[in-house]
């Protein structure tokens, strides 16, 4: 019982105008609570779906874990979880990856493609830490770098081989991979600005400085709660058809 006396002196007071901290509360919870949905679901399926829809939830599930320390990060420090966020991050969006090799396998798609998309997205995020923590004074180069991956895994999924296997597969295969193709364009387009405006190079004369904790996190629910609701309704519709 004495243990939890000490509960309260773990918990820094959230003022009402803390944006961010909030932010980090709601994004917490609301990727907890599309995990449950999503496992909970799962038995709904058969078994042609069901990794896809539990990709889903391991994709929200383990963001809600960061997102829990990265609450208490911010309270505790005022400072942004750089390396909290990459970590998910490095996760995460190779799940995401995923995601488009499981719906597109209907049309053939091979693991040369998976692989593909996860070193891409691998290649992205940790040239940006670099950029963003580790050798700071070459920013631009490693955003460069990391941009170039991003473009990569964006020419992948509306111009080269992932696309013709979505045209291939059609109906509703094809729909859902266009969203899905949408959030990676503009969904993604978010984390590439933050980055430019927390670190210096030739584009701080351009767009400034500043703290994107709200914008990122904000990103982060939609695109990840988002991708999972895409490949849900996708299995949904074809379990009915």
């Amino acid at each position: 019982m004495t243990n939890f006396m000490f509960i309260p002196s773990l918990i820094s007071k959230m003022l009402p105008t803390d944006y961010v901290g909030f932010t980090f509360f709601v994004g917490c919870m609301a990727m907890m609570a599309a995990s449950a949905f999503f496992f909970l679901s799962l038995n709904q399926f058969d078994k042609k779906w069901r990794t896809s829809v539990l990709v889903s939830g391991l994709i929200t599930f383990i963001a809600a874990v960061h997102y829990f320390y990265m609450r208490d990060y911010w309270a505790s420090f005022g400072e942004s979880p750089t390396f909290f966020r990459y970590v998910d991050w490095i996760l995460t969006v190779p799940l995401m990856c995923l995601e488009f090799y499981l719906i597109l396998k209907i049309a053939g798609a091979k693991q040369s493609l998976l692989w593909k998309m996860i070193i891409y997205s691998i290649i992205m995020l940790v040239t940006g830490y670099f950029g963003e923590a580790v050798d700071t004074g070459n920013a631009q180069i490693w955003g460069l770098v990391s941009g170039i991956a991003y473009f990569a895994i964006v020419y992948e999924i509306w111009l080269g081989e992932a696309s013709k296997l979505a045209a291939a597969a059609g109906g509703n295969v094809l729909s859902s991979h266009k969203i899905l193709c949408w959030f990676v364009l503009v969904g993604w387009a978010i984390y590439p600005l933050g980055y430019m405006l927390g670190t210096d190079g030739w584009y701080s004369g351009i767009i400034g400085k500043g703290s994107v904790d709200v914008a990122y996190n904000i990103a982060d629910a939609i695109n990840k709660i988002g991708f999972g609701l895409v490949v849900y309704n996708l299995a949904l519709k074809s379990q009915t058809n």
